[in-house]
Order: C-alpha cells, then structure tokens, then sequence
C-alpha cells in the first residue's frame, strides 16, 4: 500500500507571509482559464471575444468562485462547525470550497457579465465551459497536497491504496487523485473537443452540466463524504451526489431544447 506523503501545505514561507499550495493551485486554475480563454477567442472570432473581456469575466468569475465556493462548504456540509467557529469562514487557505456553491456563485457572475456585455447567459456559458475542467484538476490536486477529502476504505490489494495517515491506517481511495483525472483532466478534453465545432447555443453548457454532474456522481461511490450534518440522503447517496442530480437533469433538459430549437430553424 502507499502512505500519503504528509506534504507540508506550506509551498514557500517569505517572513511572515505564508505562500499555500492550495493557494498556487486556485492560481493555476486562474492562468489556464486566461490562456485557455485567449485560445478559444482566437480561434472562433465569430463568438466575438477578445482578451479584455476575458480577463473582466475572470475577475467576475473569481469572485463567484471564492464566495459562492466558501459560502457552500458553510451551508451545504458544515453548518454545524462553522456555527461554532464563524472566524474559520474566511480561512479559504486551510481547504474547504464547496464545488456546488463555487457554481452557483458563478452562475450568478456569468449572468452579471452576460447584462453587462449585452450577451445572453447560454452565449457566456457556451464560452466559459469547455475552460473550467482544467481549473477543476488543479483543485484537486490542491485537496490532495491538503490532505483533506480523502476516499472510501478500499481494498488493501488495491495497488494505489493509500494510507492516510492523519485520518486512520485505513487503505483508502485516493479520490481527489480520481477527481482530477476524471472530472478535471479527461472531461476538459472531452468537452474541449466537443467544443470545437459549431453547436446550438446552450449545447456547450448543457454538456458541461451533465459532464460534470455524471463524473462528479461517479467519484462520491470512492470518496469519503463531507463533513457536515445532512449524512447519507435517500437511497444511500450522498449530499454531493443528490446536488447533481439537477445538473444533469437541466443538462439533459437543455440539450434536448438547443438541439429542437436549433433543428427549427
């Protein structure tokens, strides 16, 4: 079996200001959101981006991310405890975002952006989708360092059971390693590719939902559920894994009509 590393969650100590991994990772996903978005705008101009709006969007999605994020680890799994301590809701470098809440804040700052810029929302979804997995990976590699959101016991034959010291001597999942890969890494090739040729507006998004929502679905049978209150729901599934039954059911909602209305015409 492997033992996890125990990586210090400190990446660099510069006197009193400590720089985190977690924190490098949440960059990472900022600049290949940039780089990926430039691509993009480069290489369909019809759509009508350009290199300013992408980096006001990225402020805009920031935001979402940060807050949105925070605020459903909060409420979404550890009411309770934050309850208790309301000082730790602005520690975001200890780990603890809530990929749910992140969306809806972002949701909210796509359709600011979409008011602003005179698009319509599933124009700024449709643009904003396929640059997200890669960020997504990045984040779960910064859980991983954290050594939070560990897996399910597994099975000690299992050759990349890990160990997760701080938590038991259990074998475990190492799902963050699964979530990157697959939600992240091989879903942002997926929908990269998808994206590449001309759909119906709102495909890319719907995409998008049902994606992540299936992939994300998947990943709760091998990680250990979030901390919090709500536990196990309605047949056995997990807070996370109900939260994505909407999304696919709006994905698969969505693509039906872009696909009718795009039929239509």
């Amino acid at each position: 079996m492997l033992i996890y590393p125990q990586i210090d969650p400190v990446m660099l100590q510069l006197g009193p200001v400590a720089v985190h991994w977690y924190g490098m990772m949440y960059l990472l996903a900022f600049a290949a959101f940039v780089l990926l978005g430039r691509r993009r705008a480069i290489q369909h101009p019809a759509m009508g981006w350009d290199a300013q709006q992408i980096d006001d969007l990225l402020f805009y999605g920031v935001l979402g991310v940060i807050l949105g994020g925070r605020l459903g680890e909060v409420f979404f799994y550890q009411p309770a405890y934050f309850w208790q301590h309301p000082s730790e809701i602005i520690a975001i470098w200890k780990g603890g975002m809530s990929f749910h809440g992140g969306f809806l804040g972002v949701l909210v700052a796509l359709a600011w952006f979409a008011k602003k810029t005179g698009r319509s929302f599933l124009q700024v979804g449709d643009f904003v989708a396929p640059l997200v997995p890669l960020g997504l990976a990045f984040g779960r590699i910064g859980n991983f360092i954290n050594g939070e959101l560990w897996g399910r016991v597994a099975d000690p034959a299992l050759p990349w059971a890990m160990v997760f010291p701080h938590v038991d001597a259990l074998p475990r999942h190492p799902s963050q390693l699964y979530q990157a890969m697959g939600e992240g890494l091989l879903f942002f090739i997926v929908l990269w590719l998808y994206a590449q040729k001309p759909r119906a507006t709102g495909a890319v998004s719907a995409v998008f939902l049902i994606g992540y929502g299936g992939f994300r679905f998947i990943a709760e049978f091998f990680r250990n559920p979030d901390a919090g209150f709500l536990g196990y729901l309605p047949l056995g599934l997990s807070t996370a894994q109900w939260l994505c039954v909407p999304m696919i059911a709006i994905g698969v909602w969505l693509l039906w009509r872009s696909s009718s209305a795009h039929a239509a015409r």
